[in-house]
C-alpha cells in the first residue's frame, strides 16, 4: 500500500509539472492570463476562455486579438489581415494560415526565421494540459454480488492530462472514487485507476469520448452471508480486502465547456472484459465539474 501511494504522488508530481506556463496582460482593457506558444520577434499567444479558444499576436509592446467572426455562415478570417499588418516587413503569405494552434505555430515560426537567422523553431509541437475534477454519481456495484442491486452513492476525483496541439482527441486520466455502503448493502470500496480517452466527437459546444480503464487498485470492504457446512443458518464472514488488477472496462463520456473548465457527464463500467458483472444492467453515472490549469 505504502508503494502505491509513493506511484501515485510520483504520477501526480509529473502531472503538475506540464502544465504550461503562464502569464497575465490586458488586452483592451480586458485582464487575460494567456500561455506562450511561440516566442519571438512575433510572439503567438493564447487560452481556453469560457470554453473558447482565443489567440492573440504580439510583437514588442503591442498585443493584437486574432478573430475570425461569422456572418451568414462565411467566416471573414480578419486574423489574416492582422497577421498581413504585423509582417508587413517580410515577404510572407497569410493564405494559407488557418486559425488553429498548429497552423498559427508554423507561420509564426517561419516569421520569426525569417526577421533572425537565430531564431530556433518550437522545440515540440506537443503542449500538455491538466485538468483537475471532481464527481458525484450513483452506482449499481455491479462488478459486485450486490443481490439486491442495491443503489449506492459515489464520489470521487480525476488528474487529467491531455494535449492542446497533435494528440488533441486523447487523454491520460488518474481517477479516484470512493464507493459508499448503503443499508441494504453492506459493500464499499476506494478505486485508485488509470484511464484512456478518446474524443471520437469534438464540437465546439461539447466533447464525446470513450473511457478505457486498464489498471485499477481497489480497497473493498464488506461483510457477506454465507452458507457454512454445519451451521443452521448463513453466517455473517467479513469479505473485504485488495486487489490490483486489469479490468479494461469502457464507458462513455461528455465534456460541457462552461468557465475555465467542463462540466462532465460520464457512465463509468458499461462493459469489461477482464472482470464479471453480476448480470445486473450498470448503473454507474457520474457528474462533476473540472477545471483546466
Amino acid at each position: 500500500m505504502k508503494n502505491l501511494h509513493v506511484l501515485l504522488c510520483g504520477i501526480i508530481m509529473l502531472f503538475t509539472c506540464a502544465i504550461t506556463a503562464q502569464n497575465t496582460y490586458t488586452v483592451n482593457g480586458e485582464s487575460l492570463s494567456l500561455k506562450t506558444e511561440v516566442e519571438g520577434t512575433l510572439s503567438l499567444l493564447w487560452n481556453t476562455i469560457d470554453g473558447e479558444y482565443r489567440y492573440f499576436s504580439k510583437k514588442e509592446d503591442a498585443i493584437l486579438e486574432l478573430k475570425n467572426t461569422k456572418e451568414g455562415g462565411i467566416y471573414n478570417k480578419e486574423f489574416r489581415k492582422t497577421l498581413e499588418a504585423q509582417t508587413a516587413d517580410v515577404a510572407i503569405s497569410t493564405s494559407n494560415v488557418d486559425l488553429t494552434l498548429s497552423s498559427l505555430r508554423n507561420f509564426y515560426d517561419s516569421y520569426n526565421g525569417l526577421k533572425d537567422p537565430s531564431f530556433i523553431k518550437t522545440a515540440s509541437p506537443l503542449k500538455p494540459v491538466l485538468r483537475l475534477g471532481g464527481f458525484a454519481g450513483i452506482t449499481n456495484s455491479n462488478f459486485s454480488e450486490n443481490p439486491e442491486n442495491s443503489t449506492q452513492l459515489q464520489l470521487g476525483a480525476e488528474v487529467e492530462l491531455a494535449d492542446r496541439a497533435k494528440l488533441k482527441r486523447h487523454a491520460m486520466v488518474l481517477r479516484l472514487a470512493n464507493t459508499f455502503k448503503t443499508s441494504d448493502y453492506n459493500y464499499s470500496a476506494f478505486q485508485t485507476s488509470l484511464n484512456y480517452r478518446f474524443k471520437f466527437v469534438m464540437q465546439p459546444k461539447f466533447d464525446v469520448y470513450v473511457n478505457a480503464k486498464y489498471a485499477a487498485y481497489t480497497n473493498i470492504c464488506s461483510e457477506t452471508l454465507i452458507d457454512m457446512a454445519g451451521a443452521p443458518e448463513p453466517v455473517l464472514v467479513d469479505t473485504s480486502g485488495a486487489n490490483f488488477d486489469f479490468p479494461v472496462s469502457l464507458g462513455l463520456g461528455a465534456d460541457i465547456p462552461m468557465g475555465n473548465g467542463f462540466i462532465t457527464i460520464f457512465l463509468d463500467d458499461l462493459v469489461a472484459l477482464n472482470s464479471d458483472s453480476n448480470g445486473e444492467f450498470p448503473t454507474n453515472l457520474q457528474v462533476g465539474y473540472k477545471l483546466e490549469l
